[in-house]
Order: C-alpha cells, then structure tokens, then sequence
C-alpha cells in the first residue's frame, strides 16, 4: 500500500529553506545604518527601529498581500483586499510597541479600471481607519507586461507600507523574556494573508484542487471562495490598549512561517522556549487537511503550523502575574483573546495539538 504524498508550502511554490538563505542578503543594508543621523538604529526581533528626535523612534514596515489577489479576482470582489493590505503591515508595525501614523500604498495593475481603483482604495480607506492611520499618498501604476492575473485587465499586485512611532521607554525589545510567562492569543479571522498559495492548490480547482469557488464544503456556513477571503484581522487598538496598561515583554504577528516564526524571537532573547496547548482552528483549517487526503496527499499537522495561524493570529507576551488583568482588558473591549501557551526555557517550540506533541524544526 502507497503512502500518502506529503503537501508542503515548498511545493505550493513557497520555500521556507530558500527564502531563509535569501535574506542573508539583508547584511548588505547595514552599510546604510551610518546615515541615521540622529542615533543609533535599534535591532528588534522582527525588524529595526530608527531614531527621529530624542528618546523617540520611528517603525517603518513593508507588506503584500501576495497571492490572496488571485482569490479576489476568482470571486470578482476586490472591497476587501485592500484591509488584508494595511493589517499585514499595521499589525508588524505594532511589535514594536508603536502605533502607526500613515501607510502608503503601491499597486501594480494590469490597467487602472475605474471601478476597480475605487474598490481597491475603498478596502484600503477601511483598513486605515480601522487602524488609526491616515493615507497621505499611493501609486497605482499601470505594468500590464509584468502583472498578469486570472481574468484580462484586472490582474493586480498590491503592497501596504506603514510607519509608526514609538517612545524610547514603550519599545518592545523583546529581551526580558522569562521561563513561565505568559502567551496571549488574539483570535484571528481565519486563514488571513497566509498560506493561500498552498490553500489556493487544495481547495479551488483553478489550481488544481476540489471546489469551485461558490460551493459550500461541510464544515462551513457560506462560500468558499468567501471564507477564505475574510479579510486580515488588524490589532492596532486592542494591542495598544494592552501595551498602555502592562509591561508587554514581545509581540508576534502570526503570519508566513507561522509558529517557526517564534524561533526567532527564541534566538533574539536566548536561553527560552515555547510552548503553545491551545488551539481552537477555524474549519477552514480543518477542511485544508480533508481535502488534501482526498486528493490523494497529506499536510502534516507539523505542516499546517509551519504555514498557518490556526486560529490566533497575534501573540502577547506577559508576565505570568499580568495575564489575567491582561485577558479582562481584552475582554472589556469584546477581543477575544485567550491563554495558548507559556514560556519554558527548552529552547524549542512545541506545539501540543490533539494529543500529540510536535517540535518545530
């Protein structure tokens, strides 16, 4: 009897190994640091910092929506994705312990149609508001040789910068880490801008998966096309509210790598671990795993954590002594946030999910 194929992310198009070693090349950057005039740049565990006047700093972050455009334009609706845009590059800046004063938008189209401008925008002005931000400036430019999409002339890239301040006191530096604090889970809205190129090859069958885009699966209450389009959860508010009232030790956005994106935060501040033990996935995440096994493959559950947010998609570290005030917080502002885990000093992250016990590698 044949085994299952595996179904990774690298073979959706998305190498994990490849990209690490791409970003090696980022060293080269650093040449650039001398030309911050008013101090030093500040290393973070999820990006850097920059001085702009005494005691203050700036967090300047960059993100897509990548391969999520391919849905909008399956579904011919584009009213959300410009959310996905500014929560993927709001809910980076915030790590920091920032709040973020203005994005900018940069979208490379296939033709500028009217139409699809002003819904594009539209999803972009709700994130913005949602998030605090104002939009001071953009560009749309129009590259039909380089971007081709599903249907003719509305293919579309879209990428969201955001910038945001934060006092030399308040940043987040991720370094105080101690064995027994606290992770707090901020509830995600499902798949976000994540794993969609493997998501995309499971469950459409534009690319070679089960549904058609308006079918309703078991285990789902609307479309498809519709769950999967749920646009990105923005934390701005309910993060920020936290980091006003208690000590936030680290912050992590939930997003390409998944849980393996702790490792990271487990280097910058040396000697802990991690250890997540509650996980209440949406069905969609469920239904990835199903109708990759009736399509003849498998995506491991070790998979699935190295590709998706399975239901939280922020993470706060507290003091053990903070997380309940930190949970009523949250709860008085209607977020629904829980415990899903702890810190050890393992150096590792471990994963305990349906009864099985999974390391990250």
């Amino acid at each position: 009897m044949l085994l299952p194929r595996k179904i990774t992310y690298a073979e959706a198009g998305v190498d994990r190994e490849l990209r690490a070693e791409s970003k090696k090349a980022l060293q080269v950057l650093q040449r650039t640091y001398r030309f911050s005039r008013l101090g030093k740049i500040v290393q973070l565990p999820y990006g850097n910092i920059f001085p702009f006047g005494k005691n203050r700093y700036l967090d300047f972050q960059i993100e897509g929506v990548g391969t999520k455009v391919l849905l909008a334009q399956l579904a011919e609706r584009y009213g959300t994705i410009g959310i996905d845009g500014v929560a993927m590059a709001v809910n980076d800046v915030i790590r920091s312990g920032a709040r973020p004063l203005a994005i900018v938008d940069n979208i490379h189209a296939q033709a500028s149609d009217p139409t699809l401008v002003k819904e594009w925008l539209e999803g972009i002005a709700r994130g913005a508001e949602e998030a605090e931000c104002v939009v001071p400036a953009g560009e749309i430019g129009d590259v039909a040789d380089i971007t081709k999409g599903l249907a003719e002339g509305k293919g579309f890239d879209m990428i969201v910068a955001a910038i945001g301040e934060v006092d030399g006191e308040k940043v987040i530096y991720g370094r105080n880490i101690r064995s027994g604090d606290t992770i707090i889970g901020l509830r995600s809205s499902g798949i976000h801008s994540n794993g969609i190129s493997l998501a995309r090859k499971i469950l459409f069958k534009q690319w070679g998966g089960k549904y058609e885009p308006n079918d309703v699966p078991d285990g789902l209450n609307r479309e498809i096309v519709s769950e999967v389009l749920e646009p990105t959860e923005i934390y701005v508010k309910p993060f920020l509210k936290v980091a006003e009232e208690l000590e936030v030790k680290g912050a992590v956005h939930i997003t390409g790598d998944a849980y393996a994106k702790f490792e990271r935060l487990a280097r910058f501040s040396s000697g802990i671990g991690f250890e997540f033990d509650n996980f209440k996935p949406q069905p969609v995440f469920g239904l990835i795993q199903r109708t990759a096994a009736e399509l003849g493959g498998m995506i491991t559950d070790e998979e699935m954590f190295k590709t998706f947010n399975m239901g939280w998609g922020f993470a706060i570290i507290i003091s053990r002594t903070d997380a309940d005030r930190a949970l009523r917080l949250l709860d008085k502002i209607k977020v629904q946030a829980e415990q899903i885990g702890r810190i050890t000093d393992s150096e590792r992250v471990k994963i305990v999910y349906n009864g099985k016990k999974i390391i990250l590698e």
